[in-house]
């Protein structure tokens, strides 16, 4: 049987009268690499602000693993907002790697990946620290402990801040380009972590442009065009034999 960790239902989001999302349903089940597709100012990003709580939605819910995400439903079916503190707590159960790395430059790796299992879920310095080395260790970089971000590659820096994202053990991941920054050379190392985790089972949400990364790791890839979804389908489906024009257009201009 699987389990729904993630139900998006009719999002909508404004900023200064202009909709950005226009009733977007999503559902992404345990296990699942769901591939968000779309050209820029489709809605991607700021679909996973939202579910992040990182943007306050206009309309519509969030709901991870059955709990609503920002609010408290009350009896009588009306919903108030939670406090900031809550939402924190909430948004500890997602991890969200982003474009830019948004390392700590004075922190080394071990302290930037440790220092959040030590604050957030009170785990003793060693613990922390063994839990990084873990990570680390997975991501490829584990003799890299000692350094600071300036002195690693873009690709280096975002293995590090995928190995951050993990140390919470959260329910859902969210990626926002995380290739975009980077130069060819290095999309591939952290394509590579992310298509690992994919395999292992993680449940994920990736906004990006690499059609490669999408053919090969997601279950599902959705294409997203206007603030709203326009076709989801597995890769083959939506890559191959794209049912709307836009995402045709979309498809061939990506791998030309």
């Amino acid at each position: 049987m699987s389990r729904t960790v993630l139900q998006v239902n009719a999002l909508r989001k404004e900023f200064s009268g202009v909709e950005v999302l226009r009733g977007v349903d999503l559902q992404v089940e345990a296990g699942e690499t769901v591939a968000i597709l779309g050209s820029s100012g489709s809605g991607k990003s700021t679909l996973l602000r939202c579910i992040n709580c990182l943007e306050v939605p206009s309309g519509g819910s969030v709901w991870l693993d059955g709990e609503i995400m920002g609010y408290q439903l009350e009896g009588n079916g009306t919903l108030r907002r939670l406090t900031e503190r809550r939402i924190a707590a909430q948004r500890r159960r997602v991890g969200m790697v982003f474009q830019s790395f948004n390392l700590f430059p004075h922190w080394t790796v071990l302290k930037n990946i440790s220092d959040g299992p030590q604050s957030v879920l009170g785990l003793s310095r060693s613990d922390a620290e063994r839990r990084a080395m873990a990570l680390l260790s997975r991501v490829g970089l584990k003799d890299r402990a000692g350094a600071y971000p300036r002195q690693l590659s873009g690709g280096q820096q975002q293995r590090v801040a995928i190995a951050r994202a993990l140390a919470l053990e959260p329910t859902l991941l969210l990626f926002d380009e995380p290739t975009s920054a980077l130069d060819p050379e290095n999309v591939g190392e952290v394509t590579d972590v992310m298509s690992s985790l994919a395999g292992d089972g993680a449940t994920m949400l990736v906004v990006t442009h690499e059609l490669g990364f999408a053919r090969a790791a997601a279950d599902r890839v959705v294409f997203m065009d206007g603030g709203v979804i326009l076709e989801q389908g597995s890769p083959t489906e939506v890559l191959d034999h794209a049912r709307e024009q836009r995402t045709q257009d979309f498809v061939r201009r990506s791998v030309a």
